[in-house]
């Protein structure tokens, strides 16, 4: 069974696996961001946030540990943090990947034109200036 654990931005574990990945941490303990630590019987499954308020909100960094890849569980993560986001009232959760965009859009995200980005998602520091202009901006109804 998974279990998700609240973890500070300063988490050195998070910082660690996203920097293994060459993922963003640099704005990790602002303010509205909830990042978590995935975990089951084996141990560590991985690491996954969100960003934001309101009905719009950002996927921060998904990873699965580097020993449990390639046996799903990185769809599991994925639906933990979106059952999690419903829970909070989320209608849309938006991302930007250079390199994962396959599996989300297998998991149900469209990708969408940047320029259509609620101001909300459009102003966050990932969006404005930690991803790379080059970056897939995906997009999926998680309301109920």
């Amino acid at each position: 069974m998974l279990t998700a654990e609240p973890v500070a931005g300063e988490d050195a574990g998070l910082i660690a696996a996203l920097t293994a990945e060459h993922l963003p941490t640099e704005d990790l303990n602002q303010p509205g961001r909830r990042f978590h630590r995935f975990i089951d019987e084996q141990g560590l499954v991985g690491f996954g946030g969100l960003e934001g308020h309101g009905p719009d909100r950002l996927i921060r960094s998904i990873v699965t540990a580097p020993g449990r890849r390639g046996q799903g569980l990185g769809r599991v993560l994925l639906a933990a943090l979106e059952a999690a986001a419903r829970q909070d009232g989320v209608e849309r959760l938006h991302l930007l990947t250079t390199t994962a965009a396959p599996f989300f859009i297998r998991n149900g995200y469209q990708a969408a034109d940047r320029d259509t980005a609620p101001n909300a998602i459009a102003a966050s520091r990932e969006f404005a200036s930690l991803c790379p202009a080059s970056a897939a901006y995906l997009i999926k109804a998680v309301a109920p």
